[in-house]
């Protein structure tokens, strides 16, 4: 594939093709509903005034209002945005959310401003960003971005809109309106769905070693995750470098080891290794938590894993993808095991809307409930399809767009 774009479109296109979706709600979903390219204009600290590109797409909204995270980086694409818009879409249907998909962007580098810069960087994204609001376009946080930004981006909603409205934007801290969970929402539901594929493998947690690569946010709330449940997590990498011990690794003393020198390197409770092998150990379970298209046709032959769980986003490239099918390799899609946190998203839009909030107990109980479903329903259309699971996750969120767009007579 050449960019992430493409990526999206065979994926949407090889569902299409399997479900046998009629022509024109294909050409529909190939491109998005609503897609806007604007500047910034942002006061710098010498008085200078500086343009930022940005961006917002809106693939669809038959489903409900469009939502989803705000990504700053140097270097974003309108083709990156346009792909995470899509594949929200799915995500959204695949986890039951009543809501279309919708992902924003800067072009900038948020190292590079100071705090008062990037403050008016994104009080600026959200005046400009347009339509916006509860029941329209909901921005949330992504790369770049974080609770504080979303702070920010509330209250400039608000002081435009001349009332307080929490629903408005996603990943907002608790003391806004923001739900717990936030932060282990997308850990947390990999863990589910690795549990549930151990099960379905009969693979027993004690006995089946697990191997992850990408030790943020997400790769470190499902190593806690698992080692609770019994998995041994026997090799872990981030940026810096790579530790393992097969006995097991000691997950909270490693977070602490991070917490301290900034990267799993050197760790005590294991040795070093290669982080650029990590993916190739000999492991029950894989986990690429990290970035996209990490597994490729390039190593693919050489993965010992018996299923991967796709944390991150896109981490297994469609070549790839059919070369671990051939080799029986199970693969768990990322829009399926990395639902978590567009499921909290939503929990957090109910909450805000119901002036109801919940406990952590509850949150974690709800979304592992959604997930499972999620899972189930992937495995359920694959069967019947006699697809894989990735293709019968696109099918059923695809299923339900579809039936959306037909009741509301677009098609």
């Amino acid at each position: 594939m050449k960019n992430v774009w493409e990526e999206a479109l065979f994926n949407l296109s090889k569902a299409a093709e399997a479900m046998d979706l009629e022509p024109e709600i294909l050409e529909r979903l190939s491109v998005p509903m609503r897609f806007t390219e604007f500047t910034i204009p942002v006061r710098m600290d010498n008085g200078a005034r500086k343009l930022f590109l940005a961006f917002r797409s809106c693939h669809q909204d038959a489903t409900g209002p469009t939502k989803d995270g705000t990504r700053v980086r140097p270097g974003l694409t309108p083709e990156e945005i346009k792909a995470l818009s899509l594949f929200m879409s799915i995500k959204h249907g695949v986890a039951g959310i009543p809501a279309g998909g919708g992902k924003g962007g800067i072009r900038a580098d948020p190292s590079a401003l100071s705090e008062g810069e990037y403050e008016r960087l994104i009080r600026g994204f959200i005046r400009r960003l347009n339509p916006k609001g509860a029941f329209t376009d909901i921005p949330g946080a992504d790369i770049g971005t974080g609770k504080q930004a979303m702070a920010w981006m509330l209250d400039e909603y608000e002081q435009m809109t001349g009332m307080h409205c929490p629903a408005a934007i996603n990943d907002k801290p608790a003391e806004l309106g923001g739900s717990l969970g936030g932060f282990e929402a997308t850990g947390w539901g990999v863990a589910a769905c690795t549990g549930k594929a151990a099960e379905k493998m009969n693979l027993e947690p004690g006995r089946t070693p697990v191997v992850i690569q990408g030790f943020g946010q997400v790769g470190s709330v499902a190593a806690k995750k698992l080692s609770s449940m019994g998995f041994p997590v026997t090799a872990v990498s981030d940026i810096a470098g790579a530790v393992e011990n097969p006995g097991g690794l000691d997950i909270g003393g490693l977070a602490a080891h991070v917490d301290r020198t900034g990267s799993v390197a050197g760790f005590p409770g294991g040795r070093n290794a290669d982080k650029g092998r990590i993916l190739e150990i000999p492991c029950g379970i894989l986990i690429p938590a990290a970035v996209q298209d990490v597994i490729t046709a390039e190593n693919a032959r050489r993965i010992q894993a018996k299923v991967i769980v796709e944390a991150a986003n896109a981490p297994v490239s469609p070549e790839a993808d059919d070369m671990l099918a051939s080799a029986g390799i199970r693969v768990i899609p990322d829009v399926v095991a990395n639902s978590g946190g567009a499921i909290v998203c939503d929990f957090e839009r109910t909450q805000g809307l119901s002036n109801d909030y919940w406990s952590l107990d509850k949150v974690e109980e709800r979304l592992n409930g959604r997930i499972l479903t999620a899972y189930r329903e992937a495995e359920d259309r694959a069967a019947e399809r006699k697809v894989s699971m990735r293709r019968g996750a696109w099918i059923n969120a695809m299923g339900k767009i579809r039936a959306a767009m037909l009741l509301r007579g677009w098609c």
